[in-house]
């Protein structure tokens, strides 16, 4: 199935110039969310994956589901001010200004394996806080995967992780 095809183009959003990658109408398709799941879950299936690690919050879409089919747990990456519990943090750069990613401090153990899973890797800002944060609590990245990836954007670019991504934009 060509996952691509069911991904929207809504150009000039959120600005002008962007051209904003719509997955909503991929997940309403349950024939192609379903296909996208799968095909996370063939990859991950014979991994030692313990922990889905998913960020706020179209990320949750993807980790949730593909943590249950894999018998993981499902570890959810929020902005500060959201989690009621003790956290770890790392505040990252944006294009205009900074923001603070949290993740419960007992979320992952030292030396879990941590499949990071995202809708869509633009940047790489928020990987790169993602993964800092797993390593600050002493999680084995396993790998990051994603629906889609905006290569143009080069977001894989100071990476030190292996990437997976279904569809591809050059």
């Amino acid at each position: 199935m060509d996952l691509g095809k069911y991904i929207r183009n809504v150009p000039d959003w959120p600005k002008p110039g962007v051209q904003f990658k719509d997955l909503t109408t991929l997940w309403k398709d349950p024939d192609a969310f379903r296909e996208s799941i799968d095909i996370l879950y063939k990859r991950y299936s014979d991994s030692n994956v313990k922990k889905v690690v998913g960020a706020e919050s179209r990320g949750f879409i993807v980790a949730s589901p593909l943590a249950y089919l894999l018998g993981a747990g499902f570890i959810p990456v929020r902005k500060k001010g959201k989690l009621p519990y003790k956290q770890v943090e790392v505040t990252y750069d944006l294009e205009y200004g900074t923001d603070t990613l949290t993740v419960h401090e007992d979320g992952i153990l030292a030396g879990e394996d941590v499949l990071i899973v995202d809708d869509l890797l633009a940047t790489g800002g928020t990987l790169k806080a993602m993964i800092e944060l797993i390593r600050k609590m002493g999680g084995n990245i396993v790998e990051a995967a994603f629906l889609v990836e905006l290569e143009f954007l080069e977001g894989r670019s100071g990476i030190d992780i292996p990437l997976f991504s279904i569809v591809k934009y050059g």
